[in-house]
């Protein structure tokens, strides 16, 4: 028997079989969990489908985030077909590319702010808002966050502000909703070569910089963080809430580099 035989998952935001929302798509369905996947224009739908085949998802369905209505008929489908959803994966962000090199100060713009925060964070909101009332009793909302939202990250810039805005709206999510049986829940994983992760500007160096000083000695995969995620989504954790659960090999508790390798 799987942690999730049984359940229903929504997973938003599966943009290649290289995404952290893949690796969590295939721990998801591994426990058992029934899959449906969403999919933001057009043009990204053939992917999704291709993707949805792979892991055997049980519908894909259209959802900008930017646009309440959207969010509101992607809920309305789920209903056609699941009497009840068990869990949600936002996996979403985005901000300029333009924005994920330099100077935090000099790249940052009033419109490059507003849509990183509007993307990155409000669809989580957005998101939650209609899935409340869809959502059975012992479920769980699960987002994806990052260490920039907690240090200063170099090029990571208005989403490392997103991202800090996003962990906070986990803890007043998980407030609001825990009464309903709702769990609300962060990952801050470590960097992983995604497609997303490529627009921010020296991001090779990143990785070889996590592998060198992690305590573990090295970095994560999509696999490691989906499995996390699944725990987190599964009974198991259900009396965890408003946390953000840090999947980097230990980096995150590092306060200063002096130069030391894995090797000593």
């Amino acid at each position: 028997m799987g942690l999730l035989d049984g359940k229903t998952a929504l997973v938003t935001g599966v943009a290649s079989n290289r995404s952290i929302a893949w690796g969590i798509t295939q721990s998801l369905r591994r426990e058992g969990a029934s899959v449906a996947l969403s999919y933001q224009t057009e043009k990204l739908k053939a992917r999704a489908a291709k993707l949805a085949d792979e892991c055997g998802a049980e519908m894909i369905l259209p959802c900008d985030v930017q646009s309440d209505a959207e969010i509101k008929a992607l809920f309305a489908a789920l209903q056609k077909s699941w009497t009840q959803l068990d869990i949600v994966v936002h996996s979403i962000a985005f901000a300029r590319r333009e924005e994920l090199e330099g100077e935090f100060v000099e790249s940052s713009s009033r419109e490059g702010f507003k849509l990183a925060h509007e993307i990155s964070v409000y669809s989580l909101i957005a998101l939650a808002k209609q899935a409340r009332a869809m959502m059975a009793k012992e479920s769980a909302l699960l987002t994806l966050s990052y260490l920039g939202a907690e240090r200063v990250v170099p090029n990571y810039n208005v989403m490392g502000l997103a991202k800090a805005s996003l962990e906070a709206a986990v803890r007043y999510l998980a407030a609001n909703l825990g009464r309903d049986g709702i769990r609300v829940n962060a990952i801050s994983a470590g960097p992983i070569k995604t497609l997303a992760a490529a627009g921010i500007a020296g991001f090779r160096d990143m990785l070889a910089h996590v592998e060198k000083n992690a305590p573990l000695g090295r970095n994560v995969t999509i696999e490691e963080v989906g499995n996390v995620g699944a725990f987190l989504c599964s009974d198991l954790a259900r009396a965890i809430t408003g946390e953000v659960i840090h999947v980097d090999s230990g980096y995150h508790l590092l306060g200063m580099h002096l130069g030391q390798t894995k090797d000593g």
